[in-house]
């Protein structure tokens, strides 16, 4: 991006138009991507030179399917109204209908049927402007992750302190003042972030916009595990909750949690703006409750003049030190995971899309600030301690509301919000692969949109991945969460350092300020991710700090991949006339006139379907060769004896396989053929039964699709199939 603008509203219309020539935007064309301008003169050059035996409009049947329409025939059900499969919207253009999306088979259709049920009917590919959320909506789906975190993140902190014995609890208001700042430079920074990079300003782009494509790809894949422990960290807290209030169902925690990742899965695959609807509710029910808890709190804190209780009596198991707060701070630190969610779905909002982003981003940090605040010092002021039987915020709960229904709410609601906090990742983990596949980072098929505008592919890889990690750590919490900070935060440290090189490089009005920001936000969060890093590498942390370098250079490979594809299949000024017949390979050839074919038709017996065979390659007028493989000089004669019987119209080249093999022969055949004349190109006719019935394959061979197989890898040849359909 090249953004030199006086002020943010400068800098944003610079980068829109630069965002825009990229491509950035999230649409369904996405898997399209244009020619470059060097392809596109190619093409033109291409296009000059092309010289076609036949005109382009003399085809045999009318393409528009008969664009003045034909008069309705009675269906076999009697009725006199077929289902058009495609109508006529613009000239020279067809467009094809639902019903054109259904299958043919009756199973096929069937669970196409059952899928739109569970999922809802396909949305037209220009409802993806009404897909995307207002504030009100985009506030509970991306902040569920960072607001549950509260419910988890003071225990974090507290744990490691109770360590030190019930004494060091009381520096749980220092270190949470210090992750009050830490939360707030970060948010302000990412408040920052967004307008600079209105089309997605996570930290795969802007790292790797700003500090080369390594740390680009290092900070997607700490964002990446950030959101599969995410998904498997507030599933198992949320499973968690349940299981107390319910002990008989301790047993089934893995079930549980592995359905609600299922049900996860379900709801957001319905689409963005229909999961958001599902997942409002809990989230300010959530927050409502929390408000309640500490208005609650504070007045009976308050009718006793703040004192705080003291906490019981908890032996020393380890001395309080330096290494023993960074920990504590790190583990506190975890409730600041989500912060980025907003940053990274901005295209998912309505427009003004940066401004709605940036301004949601702002009453989540708010929220977390007050919530996060309030309960750490409530909890010390009701001298509360963990407990392994019972969490802080039920303590509390139990504290605060003696009687009443508010303390189950408060559980209940506790125990939606954690399971629902999921639902972050699951916005932003398939919009971070769709970045990174447009790129070539990522397999392409996570461009893709499913039925209901949703990334369907980047929503079940993560399913998957979070089902298995879940499973493995047995639905624990406490195993998962030294997992959590060190991907996370690098991605923090990353963006922000990013962001610093942004503001020294564009500069404009204010951009000292901005990049001090910056600065503040990346130093402190570099401060936790080396603490979270070395404390925590014993407890887990080193699966996070060894799968990062694997997955960049699996990226790397991925992308080398992708680039080696494009150089392939990118379009090249054509050879000068004549060079291509004297030496070229025959896949270089892109002039029709340039072409020399060979037309083969392997035949094992003389029968109708070899017949049809022979007969399509005959009329291709193109020279053709007929090839048998016999397993000894006998059969070879017969064979020969009938093709001369037939009338010997086609070139016949027998092979005698002494070892009965048929598939080898073959195609080491067409090879020597091929490496005899390597400008020509071999088309490969196979005459293949249709058959109706699945189980009616059990009982052939299938041996046309083993030299499809085979003949896959070889260069400059055309496999092609001619059906002959059996009824039965």
């Amino acid at each position: 991006m090249k953004v030199r603008g006086e002020g943010v509203g400068m800098a944003q219309e610079r980068a829109d138009d630069d965002e825009a020539e990229r491509g950035t935007v999230v649409t369904p064309s996405a898997e399209f991507p244009p020619l470059a301008p060097d392809e596109r003169a190619a093409l033109r050059r291409i296009g000059d030179r092309w010289r076609s035996p036949r005109r382009p409009d003399e085809l045999p049947v009318d393409p528009t399917l008969g664009r003045n329409g034909r008069r309705p025939a009675p269906s076999r059900f009697g009725r006199l109204a077929p289902i058009e499969m495609f109508t006529v919207e613009k000239p020279d253009e067809l467009v094809a209908s639902a019903p054109a999306q259904l299958p043919g088979s009756r199973l096929g259709r069937g669970l196409t049927r059952l899928r739109q049920a569970l999922f809802g009917p396909p949305l037209r590919s220009s409802a993806v402007l009404y897909e995307r959320m207002r504030k009100l909506v985009a506030l509970p789906i991306l902040s569920s992750d960072l607001l549950s975190s509260v419910a988890y993140g003071p225990e974090a902190l507290l744990t490691v302190l109770v360590l030190a014995g019930s004494g060091a609890l009381g520096l749980s208001l220092p270190l949470a003042a210090l992750l009050v700042v830490l939360m707030i430079a970060v948010g302000v920074s990412y408040r920052q972030t967004i307008p600079a990079y209105p089309h997605g300003a996570g930290s795969y782009i802007v790292a790797g916009d700003n500090l080369g494509a390594t740390a680009g790809l290092a900070a997607a894949a700490g964002l990446m595990l950030d959101y599969v422990l995410t998904v498997s960290v507030s599933v198992a807290a949320g499973v968690h909750a349940v299981t107390s209030a319910l002990p008989g169902l301790a047993p089934a925690t893995v079930p549980l949690g592995v359905l609600v990742i299922a049900v996860l899965l379900a709801g957001n695959l319905r689409g963005v703006r229909t999961a958001g609807n599902i997942f409002v509710l809990p989230t300010y029910a959530f927050v409502a409750t929390l408000v309640a808890l500490l208005v609650v709190g504070y007045l009976r804190a308050a009718g006793r003049g703040f004192a705080p209780a003291p906490p019981p009596a908890v032996p020393a198991a380890e001395g309080l030190g330096l290494l023993l707060v960074l920990r504590a701070f790190a583990s506190g630190a975890v409730s600041m995971t989500g912060i980025e969610a907003v940053s990274n779905a901005v295209p998912a909002f309505r427009p003004t899309e940066w401004r709605n982003a940036r301004t949601t981003l702002g009453w989540m940090v708010g929220m977390l600030v007050v919530l996060f605040a309030g309960l750490v010092v409530l909890i010390h002021l009701a001298g509360l301690a963990p407990r392994p039987d019972q969490t802080l915020l039920s303590q509390l709960g139990r504290v605060t509301f003696p009687t009443g229904p508010w303390y189950p709410l408060l559980q209940a609601t506790t125990a939606l919000i954690l399971l629902l906090a999921a639902n972050t990742a699951f916005n932003d983990f398939p919009r971070l692969l769709f970045f990174m596949a447009r790129e070539g980072h990522a397999p392409r098929r996570f461009l893709h949109m499913g039925d209901r505008l949703a990334f369907s592919n980047g929503l079940v890889a993560l399913s998957l991945a979070a089902a298995v990690v879940f499973v493995v750590f047995g639905g624990h919490t406490e195993s998962l969460i030294p997992l959590y900070a060190v991907g996370v935060f690098l991605a923090f440290t990353l963006s922000q350092a990013g962001m610093v090189v942004h503001w020294r490089r564009r500069r404009g009005r204010g951009w000292h300020h901005r990049l001090a920001l910056n600065a503040i936000g990346a130093a402190l969060s570099g401060l936790v991710l080396v603490t979270a890093a070395v404390a925590k590498f014993a407890e887990g942390a080193w699966v996070v700090v060894i799968a990062v370098p694997l997955l960049v250079l699996l990226f790397r490979r991925i992308h080398r991949h992708y680039a080696a594809l494009h150089q392939a299949l990118a379009l090249h000024p054509p050879p000068p006339a004549g060079a291509a017949s004297r030496a070229g390979p025959a896949e270089g050839e892109e002039l029709p006139q340039e072409v020399r074919h060979l037309v083969i038709v392997p035949v094992a017996r003389l029968n109708r379907a070899s017949l049809r065979a022979l007969a399509y390659a005959a009329s291709l007028g193109q020279p053709t060769l007929a090839v048998h493989i016999a397993p000894e000089d006998a059969e070879a004669d017969r064979f020969r004896e009938q093709w001369r019987a037939w009338g010997d119209h086609v070139r016949l080249e027998t092979i005698v396989s002494p070892y009965r093999t048929v598939i080898g022969p073959l195609a080491h055949y067409l090879e020597a053929l091929h490496a005899a004349r390597a400008e020509l190109t071999l088309t490969v006719i196979v005459p293949e039964v249709v058959l109706r019935r699945r189980w009616h394959r059990l009982l052939h061979s299938r041996a046309e699709q083993r030299l499809r197989s085979a003949l896959r890898a070889l260069p400059g040849v055309v496999v092609t199939s001619v059906p002959v359909h059996i009824s039965d």
